[in-house]
């Protein structure tokens, strides 16, 4: 009886549980992420400053802003400064002149120093001098790129005096490239550095691994968790539920009996009446009532055993050759007694269900068309193939059932129409309901006021 809500309740907690997982794992690939590029952009942003400090132009403003930033956050920065990696080319000395090929060891050493500054971010950037034509110039000190100049952004940049671009290399790594126009020099047009993003993409990769692998294991455990805690949220209203179809059991034993004396008396006492006696009138009510509330005792009792799965269920091959004749001989005098064409064409075919819980559930079902068809109405039963199932309509030209109570008509004790309210016990369509679900088949019900209603049984038809 709880285990589909158990079900239910263990989706709801691993649904939620998948939903706070998958946020905070987004979010943490998403702030790494925003890390990576900023520090990035920071870090081409604070290489690019220097370039136009060798090369003696003014900083713009934003390239100075993120210089100082970069200084602030790394503490060593001021002590070594960035190497320039775009001096202007010496000019070529006379060619008398001995010592024109020997270099000064005090810059070779501040070069040194300054490699020594460099932090891996600053390591990994590379740096090209363009021309306006977007060419690599000769004569300036340019470290290995792994990619050519990127045109597109060196045109951007010569008409917007920047740009800033991620793009794919030939291997089909990412390079973040920041492209600036240098103003009121002839040589370079334009610098243009850049990082390859190809160890942060497999720091990225291994995330996205790591936080899989850890969701995996933590949505395992969520689902066992959520399995154990549903039950236990279950286990109370499960005793109770287990309680009540003991004492709905019981009861039902325990009212036979009373009920089958109190008739046997009534029925004697009035066997001894005459029939105008005021006494006998009493008597029969007596036993009407009697036979009501056994009806309705029987009717709990019923579905009791089939909340608690303790019907037995015996299903076989029914032909409805067979077993609409049955019913139509069993209900046709109560129909013709209230003036009630009832009309069970000739039928063929098999569907696989209980014959008795089949045949209760047609006698269910017609007695309730009965009561609320109007003398002169009709009632009629069909049956039809329907792929690998077979439906079986039961037809009536009653007075039909109002919009609002058609969600509920398959409800215990709902009785919708005032003018039946005395009539059944409202068990009827609930008991039909149950018992056809029991068998592997589904029930459904159309109707509109004034035109009648329609109850289609459907049940699968056993292989030819």
């Amino acid at each position: 009886m709880f285990r589909p809500l158990r079900v239910r309740l263990t989706a709801l907690y691993v649904i939620a549980g998948v939903m706070l997982i998958t946020l905070v794992g987004a979010g943490t690939y998403a702030l790494i992420g925003y890390f990576f590029q900023s520090t990035t952009d920071l870090a081409l942003q604070h290489v690019m400053a220097q370039q136009f400090t060798s090369l003696g132009v003014p900083v713009p403003v934003e390239l100075a802003d993120a210089d100082r930033a970069w200084s602030e956050s790394q503490p060593g920065a001021a002590l070594n400064p960035v190497m320039r990696l775009i001096p202007r080319a010496a000019s070529t000395r006379e060619s008398g002149d001995e010592g024109s090929e020997q270099e000064d060891p005090s810059h070779e050493e501040a070069e040194g120093h300054a490699e020594e500054g460099l932090n891996a971010e600053l390591a990994a950037v590379f740096v090209m001098a363009l021309n306006r034509e977007g060419q690599l110039l000769p004569g300036f000190n340019i470290t290995a790129a792994p990619l050519p100049p990127d045109q597109a952004a060196v045109t951007s940049a010569l008409k917007q005096g920047s740009d800033l671009r991620t793009v794919t290399s030939s291997n089909g790594n990412r390079v973040r490239l920041l492209t600036y126009s240098v103003p009121d020099v002839t040589q370079p047009a334009a610098i243009q550095v850049g990082r390859s993003l190809s160890d942060q993409d497999t720091i990225r990769g291994q995330l996205v691994l790591g936080l899989l692998l850890l969701g995996g294991v933590s949505l395992a455990f969520l689902a066992t968790a959520s399995w154990w805690l549903a039950g236990q949220s279950l286990r109370p209203a499960q005793r109770a539920w287990e309680r009540q179809q003991a004492f709905v059991a019981n009861a039902s034993h325990e009212l036979r009996t009373p009920l089958t004396l109190i008739r046997a008396t009534a029925d004697v006492a009035r066997r001894g009446l005459n029939a105008d006696d005021p006494q006998r009138k009493l008597l029969e009510q007596v036993l009407g009532e009697s036979d009501h509330m056994s009806r309705l005792i029987e009717d709990q009792l019923l579905l009791s055993r089939l909340d608690s799965a303790d019907l037995p269920i015996t299903q076989q091959r029914v032909r409805l050759e067979t077993l609409l004749p049955q019913i139509h001989e069993t209900v046709a005098r109560l129909a013709e007694t209230r003036s009630i064409r009832l009309e069970i064409p000739p039928a063929e075919g098999s569907v696989w269900a209980d014959p008795t819980r089949l045949r209760q559930v047609l006698l269910v079902l017609l007695d309730n068309a009965i009561r609320h068809t109007p003398a002169g109405g009709t009632i009629r039963v069909e049956a039809e193939r329907k792929g690998q199932e077979l439906e079986i309509r039961v037809a009536d030209t009653g007075a039909g059932i109002p919009t609002q109570d058609l969600p509920h008509v398959f409800e215990r004790f709902y009785r919708g129409d005032p003018a039946h309210s005395a009539e059944g016990s409202g068990l009827g369509l609930s008991i039909a309901k149950a018992l056809i679900e029991a068998q592997g088949g589904s029930i459904a019900l159309e109707s509109q006021v004034g035109e009648g209603t329609i109850v289609r049984l459907r049940l699968k038809a056993p292989l030819a």
